[in-house]
């Protein structure tokens, strides 16, 4: 274990009042007397925030939620009720016609005297309740359930009176209707925000209220999530004999550290912003991990008590949810998704769900064709037999059946059919398609545009087995999702007790070294700050403008990167003076690097063939410019008739991203928007009189018009998209460039620095040069980081050159350009 004494205290700022003092539960948001109504006596911010931007906005509105919460309760009460029926109601004898039934009664057709039906092996409701009476371990059961389920139903009655409100905040205050919210982004939603602030004060301990602020609010525990995943705190890599290094994060696994950690009993919070005032001192702090250590095992001992509820619980929610996607879709088990771990390993901080989501949605097709490009020969061989054999089988079955339906009756001939099919499926999934020719390199470049997070050792190790498991960590098949599901209740309290209460130390350090107060806002993590300078990476271009340790530094770019990230999503955002300087040096770096590669006429031009190569189906204009930039590398060296070899080293992807990103450079026009903003950017087919992009006028056009019939919102969507792709791509080629002499050789899944060995010296970090990248977007005038308008000419002159331009994610109207 290091010695964490030999860094920084938790350092408070001055004594400001904290955002959320004893006390206010008689005000946090107030509402001045002419909008004055019962949605103002809103007691905590961050809910307010939270169930604005994800319970409501997310969830469309307020029918949509109840709805849902209210099927929620049925939905338990169902399994419930219908477990309890299967198993003490059904005389299952008879219905597997085990014991034959006699039907001599009047009334009854003697010809069908040897039929049954449901209702014959259906067991009186009276002798049905004597059963259930009869057997303790059943009443005992069906007690702890409608506790739960009247626990459920108060909180969701609750819920009603709640989500009431922020609905008549929305009409009242923010002045959109619930018909019409589908159509508002979230940046809009938190635009009016913003603006209510100002006039209204919601925030008695701040004037304005940020971008961040909010982002903060709602994602302060997630942000700690993110951090605690990205240092490699959390147990979830786990050395299995014969297995390997496997990750396990379930729901049941990630549910309970939130629960020690955030808001459970004994955790360290002592309310939902503020971390108790003990753990910011370093003085106890082995008293302290002692005491954490206690909750934690209680924690696992409660779960192993637990295990065998939880278990029947998670057994009867998978058969009842998947057993008829699988009969229907057998396939549907070899589909992947994203696994929990890559969720938390691959988000930014400050990255809301539904960006995360969407982000992730646009990589899922790189990456499924990435991990389809391996095929093992051996497998295949064996799984071309399996389903030749499982076929003749079927085929002779259903020509059986064909014949003369009565072969149906012969004892499970149907369970036999339908598990032959379900071999086929599968076999079939591991038999590639003998038509598809992959490049394993190009795909992970492609892969690496969405996701944005890419270790070090994947370069240029793209068609290894050990890269592929690595990305099926974060890509896991749906079956493994649901058999990890199933095992999580036996697994979670072996990883509390004999894991998780070993790292006490290192969290009690963790919490008091990364968490910061912000006024307004309370307690957050540190690395949410995005701050360069105390959290940058002098290997990410932050050489000379950090001076955090490595114990200190973020890993794989996480605090560059997730700069840019939100920088590009709020282009209003004014960032501080260190980040700004950051994404000024960013953008020198990129027009330098600029001048060495490809033109973008040449690149836009050959995007349809580009978007050919990468099998892109979409063709709109994001899609190509993106497309334009992954294929060069492939077009550069193809030797193809008509090209300009001299731009053809060199032949890499960052140089190409970097010609795109510097002609994305746009000028300042004045326009209207809320009376907040100078400049704004808006497509060209929506304002053809505005300012375009200075040079590349005419290819930015045509690449936008196929797509002039889609809404500017979403157009703007998905260039700010592209963008951050580019600047990805870019950032994680200067990356390899500045690391590449002190490349070190760890085999590891994440090249991190671990909690425990953090006093080791880890030497031969060279400072490496500024890397940039142009935050910019689609043809209109954007503004990065929302500087001030200044009324001067000079002044605002000063402004464009020193900062950057980006598009603005998920918003209509503007974005901020430097």
């Amino acid at each position: 274990m290091a010695n964490f004494e030999t860094y920084q205290e938790y350092q408070r700022i001055e004594d400001f009042e904290e955002d959320s003092p004893p006390g206010e539960e008689d005000l946090l948001v107030h509402v001045p007397e002419g909008l004055k109504d019962s949605w103002h006596h809103i007691k905590n911010l961050d809910n307010f925030f939270t169930r604005i931007s994800f319970q409501f906005h997310q969830k469309n509105g307020f029918a949509c939620m109840m709805l849902s919460e209210f099927f929620e309760l049925f939905q338990f009460l169902f399994v419930v009720i219908f477990t309890t029926f299967l198993f003490n109601c059904v005389e299952y004898d008879i219905l597997f016609a085990n014991r034959a039934v006699n039907h001599t009664e009047p009334g009854h057709n003697p010809l069908d005297r040897n039929k049954v039906s449901l209702p014959d092996a259906i067991l009186p409701s009276q002798e049905c309740t004597d059963r259930i009476q009869e057997n303790s371990w059943i009443i005992f059961l069906l007690t702890m359930a409608a506790i739960f389920w009247v626990y459920r139903t108060v909180k969701v009655f609750c819920n009603v009176l709640n989500y009431w409100e922020i609905r008549q905040f929305y009409i009242k205050a923010l002045n959109i209707r619930m018909e019409e919210l589908c159509n508002f982004t979230w940046q809009e939603v938190q635009d009016r925000l913003i603006s209510l602030q100002r006039e209204q004060q919601m925030c008695i301990h701040k004037k304005e209220l940020t971008e961040l602020d909010i982002y903060h609010r709602i994602l302060r525990f997630k942000n700690y999530m993110v951090a605690m995943v990205n240092k490699s705190l959390l147990p979830i890599q786990l050395q299995i004999p014969l297995l390997g290094n496997l990750v396990f994060l379930t729901q049941g696994l990630k549910y309970n550290f939130e629960l020690i950690l955030f808001w459970g009993p004994g955790s360290l919070f002592q309310n939902k912003w503020n971390l108790h005032p003990k753990y910011k001192r370093a003085g106890n702090r082995l008293e302290l991990a002692q005491q954490l250590s206690r909750v934690i095992l209680l924690m696992g001992v409660a779960n192993l008590l637990l295990c065998p509820f939880i278990l029947v619980w998670q057994v009867l929610y998978a058969f009842f949810s998947y057993t008829e996607i699988i009969r229907r879709e057998p396939g549907s088990l070899g589909a992947r998704r994203w696994s929990l771990y890559g969720r938390l390993y691959l988000r930014h901080f400050n990255e809301l769900d539904h960006e995360l989501h969407g982000r992730l949605g646009r990589g899922y097709k790189p990456t499924s064709k990435y991990m389809n490009s391996f095929t093992s020969p051996l497998l295949t061989v064996l799984a071309k037999n399996v389903a030749f054999f499982s076929g003749s089988v079927l085929a002779v079955l259903i020509a059986l059946t064909v014949y003369d339906e009565d072969v149906l009756t012969v004892q499970h001939i149907l369970t036999a059919i339908t598990v032959l099919g379900v071999i086929i499926t599968v076999t079939r999934s591991f038999i590639p398609d003998e038509h598809m020719v992959w490049c394993p390199e190009q795909l992970l470049q492609c892969v690496l545009a969405h996701i944005h997070y890419m270790p070090d050792h994947w370069r240029g190790q793209a068609n290894k087995s050990e890269t592929r498991d690595e990305v099926a960590q974060l890509f896991q098949y749906k079956a493994v999702f649901i058999l990890e599901e199933l095992l999580s209740p036996i697994v979670t309290p072996f990883i509390l007790i004999f894991l998780l209460r070993n790292k006490s130390l290192e969290i009690i350090d963790f919490f008091r070294n990364f968490t910061v107060e912000v006024v307004g806002v309370g307690d957050i993590c540190s690395f949410a700050q995005m701050d360069i300078r105390r959290h940058g990476n002098p290997l990410w271009m932050s050489d000379g403008q950090t001076e955090a340790s490595v114990y200190q530094q973020a890993e794989n770019g996480k605090t560059e990167l997730s700069l840019m990230h939100f920088t590009i999503k709020n282009p209003r955002w004014q960032p501080p003076q260190e980040s700004s300087v950051f994404i000024s040096h960013l953008k020198e770096k990129v027009q330098q690097d600029a001048q060495g590669g490809p033109p973008t006429q040449l690149l836009l031009s050959e995007a349809p063939l580009c978007s050919s190569l990468l099998s892109n189906e979409s063709g709109t204009g994001p899609d190509n410019l993106l497309a334009s930039v992954l294929a060069y590398p492939i077009l550069s060296a193809s030797g193809l008739p008509g090209r300009d070899h001299r731009f053809a080293a060199p032949s890499t992807a960052g140089s190409a991203a970097a010609s795109v990103l510097a002609s994305l450079t746009v000028s300042h026009t004045q326009l209207p928007h809320a009376g907040r903003s100078r400049s704004h950017c808006t497509l060209p087919s929506a304002r053809p009189d505005s300012t375009l992009y200075r040079s590349d006028r005419t290819v930015i056009e045509s690449m936008s018009a196929s797509d002039s019939q889609i809404k500017s919102t979403a157009m703007l969507s998905e260039f700010a998209s592209a963008e951050m792709s580019l600047h990805a791509i870019y950032m994680h080629e200067v990356h390899q460039q500045n690391s590449l002499p002190h490349q070190r050789t760890s085999g590891h899944w994440q090249n991190n620095v671990p909690m425990r060995d953090v006093s080791r010296n880890i030497g031969g970090q060279t400072h490496s040069g500024h890397t940039a990248v142009s935050l910019s977007s689609v043809p209109t005038p954007l503004r990065l980081g929302g500087w001030t308008e200044e009324e001067e000419e000079d002044a605002e002159e000063e402004e464009i050159l020193n900062s950057g331009s980006t598009p603005k994610q998920d918003s209509g109207v503007t974005v901020e350009v430097p």
